[in-house]
């Protein structure tokens, strides 16, 4: 599905990943582990066209490379960036709307799904967004994404600054994508959802992927967790 090899990243004249290698595969949940700077979000925004990349990136069998941002949404990849960028004055069913791709295809996902999953965004569709507090603002970044129907979703600390119970409900929403089938690469700092959720863990160091393996693998391996995820 998603193939990522040898993939260099820059902002300006630095070079921030290394040679980056790693797949995503249908209906699995990745998450990409690592401590602030090493190069986790860098590696999203390459996938996604937003910042100088050089390597491969394979997406169903046609390069990400070069391709703008829309292209790359338009080809089936979803992304929810950690700044949420919301429309704040817009309501939030307009934002929803927003999301929406259009054409022939029927979509996997509707507003009435949007809003069984998160009642509290149906309380508030007729509200502005920016006067939402920040895990509903969340939860409304995230939908606008499905709204676009995905088949991988990319989410950049999905978790970060939640309160215990709405970060227990964006993980049981993370799984309800994998039981519709789309793939999704979890960018995150607290290991316990991180854990939980995911299929597959990699751990991410000075810009290169210094683990790949299962949770209970990474569980196992105490070194490469003091050396790369704990404070």
């Amino acid at each position: 599905m998603l193939k990522v090899q040898d993939l260099h990243a820059y902002y300006g004249k630095s070079h921030v990943l290394h040679g980056v290698n790693f797949d995503v595969q249908p209906g699995e949940i990745v998450a990409l582990l690592g401590r602030n700077g090493s190069g986790r979000s860098t590696t999203a925004k390459a996938i996604m066209g937003l910042v100088h990349a050089e390597g491969t990136i394979d997406w169903n069998g046609q390069s990400l490379l070069k391709r703008k941002a829309y292209e790359i949404a338009k080809l089936g990849l979803g992304y929810v960036p950690e700044s949420r960028d919301i429309f704040p004055r817009l309501t939030v069913h307009q934002n929803l709307m927003l999301g929406e791709k259009g054409g022939k295809k029927a979509s996997r996902w509707t507003y009435d799904d949007m809003y069984a999953m998160f009642p509290r965004l149906q309380e508030r569709q007729n509200t502005e967004a920016g006067v939402m507090s920040g895990g509903e603002q969340q939860m409304l970044t995230l939908c606008r994404t499905l709204m676009g129907d995905p088949d991988l979703i990319i989410i950049d600390e999905p978790t970060e600054g939640l309160a215990p119970k709405i970060v227990e409900l964006v993980g049981e929403y993370l799984k309800k994508l994998k039981d519709r089938g789309i793939s999704v690469l979890l960018i995150e700092q607290k290991l316990t959802i991180a854990m939980h959720i995911s299929d597959r863990t990699l751990v991410m160091g000075h810009g290169s992927i210094v683990f790949d393996g299962t949770p209970d693998q990474l569980r196992a391996d105490a070194a490469t967790r003091k050396e790369w995820l704990e404070v």
